[in-house]
């Protein structure tokens, strides 16, 4: 029997006790730094397979530690956070809690590694070093993968030798997609507040309407990607919230914008971040308002870079067991990730990929029309509902191979699981 037929076999083995969780996790979402239900069963889960499992790590993190030998740590990485999403899958295990939904996928992240760890202590006669499974919180707003540091990530379980860690994403299931180099973008998102002058709606001549000001400030910040960034160089700029007001016949005293801006340059980031403080303070001026807007930053995510080496070497292993063409190179993506943080605090490689959830069929007939936008929900739709059984069976290979790929031997020759 080949390796990759040995790994199919443990997976399908495990595959509707790892279904059966994956659905209880995708009923109970919970927002960042408030997923106290989703750590327990994390370290409830890893403390059975044999894990020293240490609970409270960055707030509501979970670190499970497995050590066998003399040989390489490898970190393995999970977040477990939701988002402020009303689903609309319809599934009958759809979200429990009003207004919250794993709408990222990032409930299928953890029963994958869950089930890699699984697989990996039953076979550990087969490998050699150190695992250190982090399960991390609040990724979705930029602060869980720093806390989990500041609270001595490092110092309490050691320095990894490399970073690993996937993604679910709208691509056909049994696919894996890594891009090496800067592969996810940098992120910054501001709240911006316009201050103008409130009047009844029926006398705007007594007014400066901060509405008019944003809606002509939202217009103009469309022309910084388009006229004041390179043609080569790629960037993003959304602005995802425009509240004033509360009645049809008051003109408010304020208005407030909050965008994001994505980039892979530091160069073109320092400029977009000055382009949009230059239009929201010239917006201001040209309408009049007597008070300077405000701006908070938000969360912040840095470039995600992909280490050359450790994509080659990681990659390779996996296409192993899922094939060759199975294992594509995405180019870099306009979402973020903290993950790379850990990299950078360990000064270890980083290897990040994207794995497949959607029906293939549905996928390949989307992709033939022109339409996988309209046809595939994405990462943070309401829609979006990863196949269960298959995408577990893809997430839980790739993290399986990536890790054994890492892990000593013994003898120093490599073994199937």
């Amino acid at each position: 029997m080949t390796a990759s037929q040995e790994l199919d076999r443990a997976v399908r083995g495990e595959l509707d006790s790892l279904v059966d969780l994956y659905q209880d996790l995708h009923a109970h979402p919970e927002l960042s730094f408030a997923e106290h239900r989703t750590a327990a069963t994390v370290a409830r889960h890893a403390a059975s397979y044999g894990y020293d499992v240490t609970s409270g790590v960055g707030r509501t993190g979970v670190v499970a530690v497995l050590d066998h030998g003399e040989g390489p740590t490898v970190l393995l990485r999970a977040d477990f956070d939701a988002l402020p999403v009303t689903e609309r899958t319809g599934l009958p295990y759809a979200s429990r809690t009003a207004g919250v939904m794993h709408a990222c996928g990032h409930d299928l992240h953890v029963t994958c590694l869950l089930g890699a760890l699984k697989l990996l202590a039953d076979a550990r006669e087969r490998w050699r070093g150190r695992i250190v499974a982090v399960f991390q919180p609040a990724e979705e707003v930029g602060e869980g993968a720093r806390a989990m540091i500041d609270d001595g990530l490092f110092d309490r379980f050691g320095t990894p030798d490399v970073v690993l860690g996937q993604h679910v994403a709208p691509l056909a299931v049994g696919m894996v997609a890594c891009h090496a180099g800067p592969a996810f973008a940098a992120t910054d998102s501001l709240k911006v507040v316009m201050y103008g002058k409130g009047a009844h709606g029926s006398r705007p001549e007594t007014s400066v309407d901060p509405v008019v000001m944003a809606a002509a400030t939202v217009m103009r910040l469309q022309t910084v990607v388009s006229r004041e960034v390179p043609a080569g160089e790629t960037a993003v700029l959304t602005v995802g919230s425009l509240r004033a007001g509360t009645v049809d016949n008051i003109i408010p005293d304020e208005a407030e914008l909050r965008l994001s801006i994505r980039t892979y340059d530091e160069d073109i980031r320092t400029r977009m971040r000055a382009a949009v403080e230059r239009i929201v303070r010239g917006e201001a001026l040209v309408a009049g308002a007597e008070r300077e807007p405000e701006f908070t930053a938000l969360d912040a995510f840095p470039v995600l870079v992909n280490d050359e080496a450790a994509v080659a070497r990681t990659m390779g292993a996996v296409a192993g067991v899922l094939g060759d063409g199975q294992v594509i190179d995405p180019g870099p993506v306009t979402g973020s990730e903290d993950v790379g943080l850990f990299g950078t605090a360990a000064k270890a490689p980083v290897c990040y990929w994207l794995f497949g959830g959607c029906d293939a069929e549905v996928y390949a007939a989307a992709a033939a029309g022109g339409t996988l936008d309209r046809d595939v929900p994405s990462n943070h739709s309401p829609l979006f509902a990863p196949l269960a059984a298959p995408a577990v069976t893809t997430g839980v290979t790739a993290m399986t191979a990536a890790a054994l790929e890492w892990l000593g031997r013994p003898g120093g020759t490599a073994e199937s699981i």
